[in-house]
């Protein structure tokens, strides 16, 4: 069993965006979002019981809460291709929950965890994940003021034989350190090392050590891209089933990749939200989905508020291509405030096409970008035409993107899931929302 205490020093929910924003908004942040957003009004009285611990037996048998037509209504997530419209294209975000938490134990008997959070060297993920020699990542770092010299150590079976996880601290920034891994196999890459010693990184809210039963049902069925140190859970519905059910109408599917930060439990502390700073999130997306998404004349509806963002995301970024190319020569990322300062009236197609032109011109065929979108109250949503996504956190900016695509309503669909004993978080129960 593992030790819940020291996982909760490790703050899960305080990371910091590992890529620090570039430049400014040329006009003060209330007056692109035209009005001051006070989370106060955001908050609602969640019980503690009412915080799912564990899945429901089966995945699809959760409840759905259905907001359609200005109408609520319920059902069982297994019927959910009843209420969704025949020309929807769903997108999925198909990351992979890494065990990113790895436990060790000083000389002294201090316990030290680490919570690895993004490659460094090497920075690609897939990269890092195969590599057999040493790699280093930015980490949260549990107990640190224990750990003021020397390498941390803890053992292994691969085999029947014996291994060491070493890990030495480099240097820190804000509240992350980077640390270099190093393991005494030459067989095994550092993805496998992380499979063998690592655990699931469960989310502050689940009081208790991550089981057995967690290694299957805290991933989605679809799960294809490690990256990820929370899951992206709108998604952990879905069976095999439901798509059948889904193909069978003529719904088309995508998929794209995010990989969900621990910045997504970062809780907004200042009453007013422009003084919130979002954390950053990866992103991918290869060519054929752009021209699927681009050419797609149904309903767009995400699965998960990460699909939402990224969607989002990529219409901006096209915006951004098109008046300030400039900005792509140092990376392809979008800014916290940027969606509420760069113009609007740019169509999907022109965004998009803009993004399809750009990949043909430097011969790619995936987009990599990050992305530091908060989307609140007042928000214009340009891609998205519906939503899958759990319930979640009183004064969030999860709650807060819900509140932009639902309005005032948001507060009425979560006194129902409460009257009607929906389970909230990322074990809980469904919701499917339609503009």
């Amino acid at each position: 069993m593992i030790c819940t205490t020291s996982y909760n020093m490790v703050n899960f929910a305080r990371y910091l965006p590992p890529i620090p924003p570039k430049g400014g908004l040329s006009l003060p942040i209330q007056k692109v979002i035209e009005r001051n957003i006070n989370i106060n009004d955001y908050d609602y009285d969640l019980p503690q019981d009412r915080i799912a611990q564990y899945p429901v037996k089966e995945r699809d048998g959760s409840q759905l809460l259905i907001y359609k037509e200005n109408k609520i209504s319920k059902d069982i997530f297994r019927n959910i291709v009843n209420y969704l419209p025949s020309d929807s294209l769903l997108v999925f975000n198909n990351t992979r929950v890494i065990r990113a938490r790895l436990l060790f134990k000083k000389e002294s008997g201090a316990n030290i965890e680490i919570l690895c959070l993004e490659p460094l060297v090497p920075s690609d993920y897939s990269l890092s994940f195969s590599s057999k020699e040493s790699v280093e990542w930015k980490c949260i770092v549990g107990n640190l003021k224990k750990w003021k010299s020397g390498n941390l150590i803890t053992t292994f079976i691969y085999n029947n034989d014996s291994y060491k996880l070493i890990a030495e601290r480099l240097h820190g920034e804000g509240e992350t350190v980077n640390i270099k891994f190093s393991w005494t196999s030459d067989n095994l890459s550092f993805g496998e090392v992380i499979e063998l010693t690592g655990h699931i990184p469960l989310p502050p809210y689940i009081n208790r050590s991550d089981e057995q039963v967690d290694i299957e049902r805290y991933q989605t069925v679809y799960s294809s891209i490690d990256g990820s140190v929370a899951a992206p859970t709108a998604g952990l519905h879905f069976t095999d089933t439901v798509f059948r059910d889904i193909k069978s109408k003529g719904i088309k599917k995508a998929e794209l990749t995010l990989h969900v930060g621990a910045g997504t439990f970062k809780p907004v502390k200042s009453d007013n939200v422009i003084n919130h700073e979002m954390h950053y999130e990866h992103f991918s997306i290869d060519k054929k989905t752009l021209e699927l998404i681009y050419n797609f004349k149904g309903k767009i509806i995400p699965v998960g508020t990460t699909s939402v963002r990224t969607l989002e995301s990529i219409y901006w970024l096209g915006v951004k291509l098109l008046r300030k190319p400039y900005d792509f020569i140092t990376g392809i990322s979008l800014v916290q405030w940027e969606a509420y300062e760069l113009p609007g009236t740019i169509s999907k197609g022109e965004s998009l096409e803009a993004l399809l032109k750009y990949l043909d011109k430097e011969n790619l065929t995936i987009l990599h970008a990050s992305t530091g979108i908060m989307i609140v109250p007042g928000y214009d949503f340009k891609i998205t035409n519906g939503m899958i996504t759990n319930f979640h956190q009183p004064r969030s900016t999860l709650l807060l993107l819900i509140s932009a695509f639902t309005g005032k309503k948001w507060k009425e669909l979560y006194i129902f899931a409460l009257n009607n004993n929906f389970r909230f978080l990322s074990y809980g129960d469904s919701s499917l929302l339609l503009k």
